[in-house]
């Protein structure tokens, strides 16, 4: 569901009870363990932790001038999205994640590329996110980024 709320408040604000609880507490996990250097901010109508242009000033090749997209947290119809663009970027990564979601959770993760689908509140692994937060700095991002645009020739 795209939201059209200019800041995080906005956003969360607008959210249903259902999913408020769930949202904030993911943020704050988000906020309490990414690296130095990530900036929040709403992104794409979600909200979006980037690598800002004062520390990557190509930015997103994408979208010329805007900052290296990172992680998004968005309130979807039916489940919270939670987007890692390091587990698209690092095949270690998602794998180190998917092992973990299946012991903490006793389940297999509904994953797609980057996102992660959580649909059970109460399952939220959060010391996991909290741990995945921590995996990669702006800098390591940058240069994962950077190899991969180069192995498909951008």
């Amino acid at each position: 569901m795209h939201s059209d709320a200019e800041t995080v408040h906005a956003y969360l604000d607008e959210l249903p009870e259902e999913r408020k609880e769930a949202m904030k507490k993911l943020r704050d996990v988000i906020l309490k363990n990414l690296p130095e250097g990530f900036e929040e901010e709403m992104s794409s109508g979600m909200i979006g932790y980037v690598v800002p242009l004062r520390i990557f000033p190509s930015g997103y090749h994408a979208s010329k001038g805007e900052p290296l997209p990172f992680m998004s947290l968005a309130s979807q119809k039916n489940y919270i999205a939670l987007y890692h663009m390091g587990l698209y970027a690092k095949p270690e990564l998602e794998k180190w994640f998917r092992d973990e979601y299946k012991k903490r959770v006793n389940a297999k993760p509904d994953m797609g590329k980057s996102c992660i689908r959580l649909k059970k509140m109460e399952d939220i692994p959060y010391d996991l996110i909290s741990e995945l937060c921590k995996k990669i700095t702006p800098y390591e991002y940058v240069e994962a980024y950077k190899e991969a645009l180069e192995s498909r020739g951008k």
